[in-house]
């Protein structure tokens, strides 16, 4: 390599050796050793080296004939590949791979007898073929792929309607290396005709649903090497297990789990695999010996004896298939507690990509309880936990395989649940891990990756985690990387985003990352509801933090976010409208924001949704009224709500049942209530028995204390003159003081204005003790010291006459003792902020 002679030197990537360039390209996904070995000629002809392209996983990739065809020229030596799909399936013969031996499909249930044929007419050498539910299969495709590939050693194919004789006797005449022969969950097979192909040393009818045992026994005990079978899921008896192991000369290895007719019948020198407690005593005599973990003594012996290599190979696969079965039944709860559950992490141990995909899907379904109503099952996870899953998994993401990282990172998500098992993923090192996946090319990996770092920044113990380890930038880049279309990724990654924001500390380093741009990017361009409801809770909780920070302002500085935000209320779905109006009302704490969201049609929008509130959730309930409240603290915009015909909404949603509800539509009348004309049409909808009924009966003590202000702004002299209804007066003093009891500390979340905090200075001169009374307390409840606005309360007190009017009603002892009190401490507040200002 050429050495670099100063700071200011740029390396010479293009003469770096050989073996240096292809161990880089062996760290590359597909698409990306594509891309980089067309920068010059040098890494042309090195990332074209078979060495590169000897083996092919495209299941995490789109495939079609134009890419197969860009990798045709690299693809000569081709000896192994592994796909998914029909589309996949059709464009394969564009490779051009004409020395391929090995060809594994997922998901071919539409992959039909011309294009089996096809591929096996293009592809002579083939040795192995396995494709899952490949249904659409006929014998007469079997046929033409025995007479094409007569070299074909293993052939595995499930979900077939019908394997007909002349299928298997043409495998059995052409084929005559097969020794390794599955048709799995089929409906009907010529099982006579499978006692023609003398090759066969493993057979599986694994899930078969019509099989005559009494053929079957009298075809199969004649195979000379048959060494292992399946029936595992299927009708078969123990007299028939019997007869099979008796007369067979060869047979060593019964697989008959799941066997709702079979028991446990121990059949010497045999392994008769039945019961899952039975398991490891019956694959003990294959061995010399009988170690008690029997799968960790064969590994430590692997390369020694072929022939045990081989049968175990065979033997976790087979129990590989059957447990993913299982994992889709219900009613497995027993068994995957007593043995299932270890069997399948002693599986995510095994050599064989095939059974270590397996089981981790499998591990993942157990996790999960009801697919309709998800649900986790926590004493499961409890198991996966105490069994060394997280480090498994974690090794299973770190491999080099996509399909396993996807699998494993899929998995965490739901393991999180467990407060013990978020814990250990945190330590054992999984945050770094996903947010190295997160930024992979591959869309399949990319997904998974920030689907779990989404799940996880659910959680406290994780948040810092994820900021720590450079999360929170990750995920801001990845929203610029990828194309706004790409909505799993774009809904992820605001998800998180939106977690994280709702930290203190993680809002501001999503700020400082560009966050708030990359989340109104979401909310403006992207036109799928996922993502535009949850980049509008990130913008939510990012303005949530009061003055915490600076973000309420950093938000409403975006160009077109207000605007954004608003159009979003109007959007058809309820999830994000809820998320728009939750992000407006806390928006709308900010002067400069408020304006601006009341210029861009934001009242008319907001109560347009209010006047719905008969048909929407609680959640989007809550979250109008909050805005409406948030909106209405000047009082050209009470004026502006009441004129658009805010109020009727919001006194009913006053009467939820819902304490967040009730809570803020009152703080919404409460401020409306300022302006006379609003407090005259509260009276006149029936607003002041609902409110005096929220003052005594309401659970939430920030919903008691809102509406008994609402009713002191409501009977401050002007409303009793009019309708006649001085003695609500007594009303509201009893209001006060249910709500008086004792200090109420979700009341230093409110910030009043100016004009607000003089309206109840104005009370402290009205010649009434109650609402003397009620004033003081409120003044008490706005300047506690630590309370979150209280320095701001005080500063809009900061003068002679605010302190005159309160020394005036601490000193008169012709007023109630409570005014008295309360005014005291206000004074008391109000010198020592004057103190720390």
């Amino acid at each position: 390599m050429n050495r670099v002679n100063s700071l200011s030197d740029d390396p010479n990537w293009t003469s770096l050796p050989k073996d240096i360039v292809l161990d880089l390209f062996t760290r590359l996904n597909y698409n990306d050793r594509a891309s980089l070995s067309s920068t010059c000629s040098t890494w042309r002809s090195h990332g074209s080296s078979s060495f590169l392209w000897s083996s092919l996983d495209i299941r995490a990739y789109e495939f079609n004939p134009s890419i197969a065809a860009s990798l045709a020229p690299r693809c000569a030596n081709l000896e192994k590949l592994k796909f998914r799909g029909v589309e996949t399936a059709d464009a394969l013969i564009h490779l051009k791979a004409k020395n391929l031996v090995e060809l594994s499909g997922d998901f071919c249930w539409m992959i039909t007898d011309a294009t089996l044929s096809m591929i096996a007419a293009r592809h002579e050498a083939l040795e192995v073929l396995q494709l899952g539910r490949s249904e659409l299969i006929t014998s007469d495709a079997i046929r033409v792929l025995a007479i094409c590939c007569p070299k074909l050693r293993k052939l595995h194919l499930s979900r077939l309607r019908d394997v007909a004789s002349a299928a298997i006797e043409s495998l059995a005449e052409h084929c005559t290396q097969l020794s390794d022969l599955a048709f799995i969950d089929c409906m009907d097979i010529d099982v006579e005709a499978l006692g023609k192909v003398s090759s066969l040393r493993y057979l599986s009818v694994a899930g078969t649903t019509i099989i005559n045992w009494n053929v079957a026994i009298e075809s199969w005990k004649k195979l000379p090497k048959l060494t292992g079978l399946d029936v595992s899921g299927t009708s078969i008896y123990n007299i028939d297990i019997s007869k099979l192991l008796e007369s067979s000369k060869s047979l060593e290895v019964v697989c008959a789990l799941h066997c709702p007719f079979v028991s446990y019948d121990r059949v010497k020198g045999k392994a008769l695999l039945t019961r899952f407690p039975n398991i490891f005593d019956e694959l003990s005599s294959i061995f010399d010996e009988k170690p008690k973990d029997i799968f960790s003594y064969w590994r430590s012996l692997i390369g020694k004896d072929k022939s045990i290599d081989e049968k175990m190979h065979w033997i976790e696969w087979s129990i590989s298939l059957t447990l993913q079965r299982r994992a889709e039944l219900e009613g497995m709860d027993d068994f995957w507690m007593d043995h299932g559950a270890k069997l399948l992490l002693i599986l995510l141990k095994s050599s064989q990509e095939d059974v270590q995909e397996r089981a981790v899907k499998a591990l993942a379904d157990i996790i999960v309880i009801d697919d309709e109503d998800p649900r986790i099952d926590l004493a499961r996870v409890d198991l996966v936990l105490r069994g060394g899953g997280i480090r498994l998994l974690l090794d299973l993401a770190n491999s080099s395989r996509e399909v396993l990282q996807s699998e494993a990172t899929k998995t965490i998500p739901n393991l999180a649940a467990n407060a013990e098992a978020a814990k250990a993923i945190a330590e054992e090192g999984w945050i770094n891990v996903l947010i190295r996946l997160a930024k992979s090319t591959t869309r399949l990996v990319a997904v998974e990756a920030i689907g779990a770092l989404w799940s996880l920044s659910e959680r406290e113990e994780c948040k810092t985690a994820i900021a720590q380890a450079g999360g929170v930038k990750a995920l801001v880049e990845l929203i610029f990387r990828w194309k706004i279309t790409s909505h799993g990724i774009m809904e992820r990654a605001a998800g998180a985003l939106a977690n994280l924001a709702a930290d203190d500390k993680c809002s501001a380093d999503v700020s400082r990352v560009g966050g708030v741009g990359a989340l109104v990017k979401l909310v403006r361009d992207s036109e799928y509801e996922g993502v535009q409801e949850q980049a509008a809770r990130g913008l939510a909780n990012m303005a949530a933090h009061g003055e915490c920070n600076k973000n309420n302002t950093i938000v409403g500085q975006v160009h077109d976010a207000l605007e954004a935000l608003v159009k979003l209320t109007k959007s058809i779905h309820e999830e994000v409208k809820r998320e728009a109006a939750g992000a407006l009302w806390h928006l709308s704490f900010h002067e400069n924001n408020r304006e601006s969201i009341v210029t861009l049609g934001g009242i008319e929008a907001l109560v347009t949704l209010a006047k719905s509130y008969a048909t929407a959730s609680t959640g989007l309930q809550e979250r109008v009224a909050g805005a409406i409240w948030g909106l209405s603290v000047s009082e050209a915009n009470s004026i502006a709500i009441g004129d658009e015909g805010g109020i009727p909404p919001l006194v009913a949603l006053a009467k939820s049942e819902v304490v967040n509800v009730h809570e803020t539509a009152a703080g919404a009348l409460w401020n409306l209530s300022f302006y006379l004309g609003n407090a005259l049409e509260i009276v006149e909808l029936g607003g002041v028995p609902t409110l005096i009924q929220l003052c005594s009966c309401s659970p939430s003590r920030m919903a008691r204390f809102i509406s008994a202000l609402a009713l002191a702004y409501i009977f401050d002299g002007r409303v009793e003159e009019m309708v006649g209804a001085r003695t609500t007066s007594a009303n509201v003093y009893e209001c006060f003081f249910l709500a008086a009891k004792a200090r109420i500390h979700e009341a230093g979340h409110i910030r009043c204005s100016g004009p607000e905090i003089g309206r109840f200075v104005t009370m402290l001169r009205i010649d009434c003790p109650t609402l003397k009374s009620c004033a003081a307390f409120a003044l008490f409840q706005f300047t506690v010291p630590k309370a979150r606005h209280a320095r701001h309360h005080a500063s809009l007190m900061q003068n002679a006459e605010e302190a005159i009017a309160l020394k005036s009603v601490a000193a008169d002892t012709k007023n109630p003792p409570e005014a008295q009190f309360f005014a005291k401490f206000v004074l008391r507040n109000l010198v020592y902020h004057a103190a720390k200002l």
